[in-house]
């Protein structure tokens, strides 16, 4: 039985188009995966904290050597971790804001990027410890980003590709819907992304 994991980071609710595209992708992925379980996580409701010294340090202390006040502070870490290696397809919803991701998505991957655990250090370079995952990202813009002039202010879709495939999470597929604040564009942008999903 195939896992799939949808990872909400919008505060918008039902208005939310990253929301409406990634449970898209969801559905195309339950229809090819028939049985998959869904677990869908809101990480601005659930509102992880932001890396601090006390996380920093208890992510870098040997597995004996935790203690309690270090367990408190990898619990979020150590939730995320799981619910990430537990899963076969990861779908991740990341409105622009202000041309990169929501600080809710920053907070769950601060917690996520582990050495030792997520990925490792070798004398070649990093190594992804996270592996055999699909991702799919449901990224969605008042402006159009993939292509064009503004190209270079998308600080969005290659910073999860780069810091995803640091963990061994390369093989990622972007679906976009631009343009939503564009008149001509907003209107159809929702339904063009949706008929781009090629899983």
């Amino acid at each position: 039985m195939k896992k799939i994991l949808h990872l909400i980071s919008s505060f918008r609710n039902g208005d939310s188009v990253s929301i409406k595209l990634g449970r898209e992708i969801v559905a195309k992925l339950q229809q090819a995966n028939p049985g998959a379980v869904v677990q869908e996580v809101n990480l601005v409701t659930e509102n992880y904290p932001h890396l601090d010294a006390p996380h920093f340090q208890a992510f870098l202390t040997p597995v004996q050597e935790l203690t309690d006040v270090d367990l408190e502070a990898i619990k979020y870490s150590e939730t995320a971790i799981n619910q990430l290696m537990d899963a076969d397809y990861i779908v991740i919803g990341s409105p622009f804001y202000n041309f990169g991701i929501h600080s809710a998505l920053k907070a769950w991957i601060d917690h996520i990027v582990r050495p030792g655990i997520t990925f490792r250090y070798t004398e070649n370079g990093p190594e992804g410890l996270v592996k055999g995952k699909k991702v799919y990202v449901a990224l969605t813009s008042g402006g159009v980003y993939a292509e064009g002039p503004s190209q270079a202010m998308d600080f969005n879709g290659p910073y999860l590709k780069g810091v995803l495939g640091i963990m061994g999470m390369t093989d990622l597929k972007i679906f976009r819907a631009e343009g939503l604040k564009i008149p001509g564009l907003q209107e159809q942008a929702l339904n063009k992304a949706i008929e781009s999903i090629v899983l």
